[in-house]
């Protein structure tokens, strides 16, 4: 029997989710804005709200969807996957109190305490801000600060990194979050590995290192991804295999914890002299880490959520073997005052041989629009690094005027000083 998939979601991973499966379903998708690259995949598209739950059940009843995919963290912490589910419509993301893994970072750390998750740093959450204030005066050792709930990437600030103590302190009070999470901050390379989950089972991805910096040489405010990059196998240059398989161990012994979580599983690591620690886990695909792993993922992605959907053995991940690298292109601006509204183009034939995935953009009658958040990612892929890199450089060809890119994305320089950096916390 063809499938016929619901997409919730119009961003950079919903695109590349939609490349992954549309050649194997009849697609339909839904979206807050109209992304062209989704459209013109997709057999329908209805511009529906990511998290309006009614009428996303509505729309997956009407086009006759048996599989439902939920891309953004929105949709399922508003229980979009708890309502299609109900419907009898099978959607491969976690339900609400399973995405609280991402959604509550403090029911996150509380979770992986009393679980006895590895990798977990030494944390304290505040309702009040004024007794967070003085343990942060107390602290003897440099924080990472949590607003509790989501922020898109953009709100935490690490002392001795980001800010001071005095920094801190004054964000969170103009900030004005309900609850804190106060952490140590971990210090290392970061990298992420994305797993498919279901009924206990998991089925890991090649490691990936997104770029969270505004500006080239990692300068500049953190951002939802300026770009992100993958290697040949399944762990990075500054990694060893005994490095990835620890991060692996790490999310089996949290699948175990929660048998009743599917969809992906996203564990972000910072790799440490002691071995991977724990940043965060997200509920669903990464953007851009989706835009790295599934243009290499050989093992069709249909297969996989079928089997999720049946209660049968998720299938073995073949991958192609290529490197990737990942350049998003944002608007000017972005992400303290971006330019939303703007008039962009986008040449699609100047991408040659990268792909192009189209992101936080909105399709109108007469042209293309940015939105608040980044506008448009290529990926080239490759024999090395330095290869995919090129690729996608010589891709960036496609933007137009308006647009900023972090250039130094996957390029040699830049890779280099993640395996000195390792090399010296090592003492190698």
């Amino acid at each position: 029997m063809s499938e016929t998939i619901l997409l919730v979601g119009g961003g950079g991973r919903e695109h590349a989710i939609a490349r992954a499966v549309a050649s194997d379903c009849t697609l339909y998708a839904c979206a807050s804005n109209r992304n062209p690259g989704i459209i013109a995949l997709a057999d329908g598209f209805a511009s529906i709200d990511e998290t309006d739950t009614d009428a996303l059940v509505d729309f997956a009843k009407r086009v006759g969807a048996t599989l439902a995919i939920v891309g953004p963290e929105s949709g399922l912490q508003a229980g979009v996957a708890d309502a299609l589910d109900a419907a009898g419509i099978y959607t491969f993301g976690p339900q609400a109190e399973e995405a609280r893994i991402e959604t509550d970072k403090a029911f996150q750390r509380q979770f992986m305490r009393e679980n006895n998750i590895p990798g977990c740093p030494v944390f304290e959450t505040f309702d009040d801000i004024e007794a967070a204030c003085d343990y942060i005066d107390d602290s003897d050792i440099d924080l990472a600060v949590k607003p509790a709930g989501l922020t898109g990437g953009k709100g935490v600030k690490v002392i001795g990194d980001q800010v001071d103590k005095e920094g801190a302190k004054a964000y969170i009070r103009s900030e004005n979050y309900e609850r804190i999470v106060l952490e140590e901050r971990f210090v290392g390379e970061e990298f992420t590995v994305q797993a498919f989950v279901a009924d206990g089972d998991l089925r890991t991805t090649p490691a990936v290192q997104d770029h969270k910096r505004a500006y080239e040489g990692d300068e500049g405010p953190n951002t939802g991804g300026m770009g992100s990059y993958s290697h040949t196998g399944f762990e990075l240059p500054f990694m060893t295999s005994a490095d990835y398989e620890a991060a692996v161990e790490i999310m089996e012994a949290t699948v175990a914890a929660l048998p009743a979580y599917k969809g992906i599983l996203y564990g972000q690591f910072m790799l440490t002299s002691d071995g991977p620690k724990v940043i965060e886990f997200n509920a669903r695909f990464g953007d851009p880490e989706a835009m790295n792993t599934l243009p290499v993922l050989e093992t069709p992605f249909i297969d996989v959520l079928t089997a999720a959907r049946d209660g049968e053995n998720l299938p073995e991940l073949e991958f192609s073997g290529e490197a990737t690298v990942c350049k998003y292109a944002v608007p000017a601006g972005y992400p303290t005052d971006p330019d939303s509204g703007a008039k962009i183009a986008v040449d699609e034939e100047s991408v040659g041989d990268g792909l192009l995935f189209y992101a936080s953009v909105d399709e109108r009658d007469d042209g293309l629009y940015t939105t608040t958040s980044r506008s448009f990612a290529v990926v080239g892929l490759g024999e090395t690094i330095a290869a995919a890199e090129t690729v996608a450089e010589n891709a960036l060809a496609a933007a137009g005027d308006g647009l900023r890119i972090r250039h130094d994305i996957g390029k040699a320089t830049l890779v280099q000083s993640r395996i000195d950096h390792m090399a010296e916390l090592r003492g190698e």
